[in-house]
């Protein structure tokens, strides 16, 4: 177990603090607006509200609790979670196909940070139109998203020492408020007997409809998993049974007040409004009210700023496994983990705003909300299934799990299929446009690596070191290194032997070849050298990093010629007379080669479109020297031609005089 994982082992009051901070923030805010949107406009049924309190409640158990508090939390890769850290655990059983519900459901999962902040901070802010029921929020609610959004770039290290307090002021106020209107109507208890659900779903008309509502209570549960690694199970999974019982109070106190007002509706309840009031704020004392407002919005707040920190992280693996475009990644503070991408920030930002103005009101935006993350549950119960197989796990407990969280989430699937015209629409294009994304970045490296040549060292020593002590050739640098994507140590591109020999004789004292190999584990830093040649000038270097490890190429090479150079493994010392006297380290010079689709190839239509696709993608996207870290000032870039399947010989026929 690393050193990480070890100290979030650790419970403490401290620990329990911090991870109330992080982990639920979305989950946490759900009961803004869950009991709103299931009673909508409808008059209040007691039949209802005790069936869709004990939907509530059955979810919370079944699916936030047993699935992923206790099944899904064991599904850690060294101590982290999330559904890309469960497909590099589970791509170790060689199934291709399951590269789909792993990128399906890290889209919807992006696709839901997207929503969240608006919908919980709008809940929020609508509060206030109790005392002003004419109130344009918009402003309100964007300028809000615009504070967060901005404060992305400095990192949340101080803030963030704020979270933990102010969510367990918020679950206080979540089970004290409720457990006062819970005492007035015991008879809300009965919720939790499982047949008011099964009464409501499977005999009242408002049954199934009701469904597509009561799943908001648990869409943060995927959210809990991917924070696994930032607090670590222990400190989940007991700070899991608070959060659980206030939410519960919360719920069922809602559900108490709702029963007291049968044959009414939610707009009755509304004084000043011919809106439907929020049974989350009907809840509370009237001189408690302005407080009560301010506890909401700043739980929204911290509710939206986990939901975009795990948005970064996730971009983050995405980028690593070849999901994503390199784009710029930068760490804003010393605190492991804690990352800022500028270009997923500003995306998130113009989502979130459109997503405000485009639905005005929390109500309609819970109309939207829920259809996109039932497919990362579903893609998440696919990948678990396989993690037990892995695991050994008796097939006959395999399949009843499988099949009953299947059935659950593709319930809850359809169920928010009615959402798709209301505004559900929004959510699934966007996680359609990441899916698009990641599919081509992902196939296009695939069937560009499949056609990549590649060449033996041993075929190519002795001419490299010929090369190294030809003087007739001028000197191209000391130290000549070139990034190779060659899975094996033994083998290089052609296209970097090509480079040296070819294009223009590069001579060099040193030739270097820098794979990069992303490991299945999170932290993961190593090397391997392999060294080739009569003098042992040819080195191939593997580095092994984790997917959430940062790939500074520069700083690493730093690292292994020293280590080599201590060990008195390689000389790299200038060759330069004037220099060499004088001991000064020779220069490094870098080259990458940049493959373009050529235009003298005969491709399937399918894979000309990916590649065209692929190309620009890798346009827009951070170059290859920024993406590694490397110095502009000692990189060369060169352009080979990617030749896939050339044209056949024309018809060309020469004209005799």
């Amino acid at each position: 177990m690393s050193q990480a994982s070890n100290h979030l082992s650790k419970v403490s009051l401290g620990t329990l603090l911090v991870t109330l901070g992080i982990i639920y923030g979305d989950i946490g805010t759900s009961p803004l607006y869950v009991m709103k949107a299931i009673m909508g406009r409808n008059a209040i049924d007691e039949a209802v509200v005790l069936g869709a309190i004990s939907c509530v409640f059955w979810t919370l158990t079944l699916q936030t609790t047993v699935k992923y508090v206790f099944l899904t939390l064991k599904a850690d890769n060294n101590g982290e979670g999330g559904i890309f850290s469960l497909f590099t655990l589970v791509k170790k059983l060689k199934k291709p196909w399951l590269i789909v519900p792993a990128i399906l459901g890290g889209s919807a999962l992006l696709a839901d940070g997207i929503i969240t902040p608006p919908i919980s901070i709008s809940s929020a802010v609508e509060g206030l139109k109790i005392y002003s029921p004419n109130l344009a929020t918009i402003p309100i609610v964007i300028g809000i998203l615009c504070g967060i959004f901005f404060i992305q770039q400095f990192g949340t290290k101080t803030i963030g020492k704020l979270f933990g307090p102010m969510m367990l002021i918020w679950f206080l106020m979540l089970g004290i408020l409720g457990f006062g209107h819970l005492l007035g109507n015991l008879s809300v208890l009965k919720a939790l007997n499982p047949y008011y659900a099964i009464h409501l779903l499977s005999i009242h008309s408002e049954g199934y409809l009701v469904l597509g509502f009561v799943f908001l209570c648990t869409t943060g549960a995927e959210a809990l998993y991917s924070d696994l690694g930032h607090c670590g199970i222990k400190n989940i999974r007991i700070s899991w049974i608070f959060v659980k019982t206030m939410l519960v109070l919360s719920y069922f106190g809602q559900g108490a007040l709702l029963i007291q007002h049968v044959g009414q509706t939610l707009v009755d309840l509304s004084p000043n409004s011919d809106q439907p009031a929020n049974p989350f704020y009907l809840v509370m004392p009237d001189w408690f009210l302005p407080f009560g407002i301010g506890i909401a919005t700043m739980a929204a707040v911290i509710a939206s700023q986990a939901l975009i920190s795990g948005s970064f992280t996730l971009i983050n693996e995405a980028i690593r496994l070849n999901l994503w475009p390199k784009v710029r990644v930068k760490f804003p503070t010393n605190v492991r983990g804690q990352l800022y991408i500028p270009s997923i920030n500003f995306l998130l930002f113009v989502g979130c705003v459109f997503v405000v103005l485009h639905f005005k009101e929390s109500g309609n935006m819970e109309a939207a909300y829920g259809l996109a993350i039932t497919l990362c549950m579903i893609s998440t119960t696919i990948l678990l299934g396989y993690f037990m197989v892995l695991k050994r796990v008796h097939i006959l407990l395999i399949i009843p799990v499988v099949l009953i969280y299947l059935a659950i989430e593709v319930s809850f699937f359809v169920a928010n299929l009615q959402k798709f015209s209301h505004g559900g629409y929004v959510t699934v294009f966007i996680a359609g446009i990441l899916a698009a994304v990641m599919t081509i970045n992902y196939l296009g490296k695939k069937i560009r690596r499949g056609y990549t040549d590649l060449v033996e060292f041993v075929d190519y020593e002795q001419i490299l070191t010929d090369l190294s002590q030809d003087q007739s050739v001028p000197k191209y640098a000391t130290n000549l290194v070139y990034l190779t994507n060659s899975f094996y140590p033994t083998q290089v591109e052609y296209k970097a032997m090509y480079s040296i020999i070819n294009r223009r004789p590069k001579r060099a004292d040193n030739y270097w070849f820098v794979h990069v190999n992303v490991a299945d584990e999170p932290y993961k830093l190593a090397y391997r050298v392999v060294k080739y040649g009569p003098n042992q000038n040819i080195l191939r270097i593997d580095f092994y990093l984790g997917f959430r490890n940062e790939q500074r190429i520069n700083v690493l090479m730093k690292q292994v010629v020293t280590e080599l150079m201590e060990n008195g493994e390689i000389d790299i010392t200038s060759r330069y007379e004037s220099l060499s006297d004088k001991n000064m380290i020779g220069d490094f010079e870098y080259v990458l080669i940049e493959k373009e689709l050529s235009y003298d190839n005969d491709l399937p239509m399918k894979e000309k479109i990916i590649l065209d696709l692929y190309d620009f993608l890798k346009r827009i996207s951070l170059s290859e020297e920024k993406a590694f870290g490397l110095d502009s000032s000692a990189v060369k870039i060169e352009h080979f031609p990617l030749i896939i399947r050339p044209i056949e010989e024309l018809p060309l026929k020469r004209i005799q005089d």
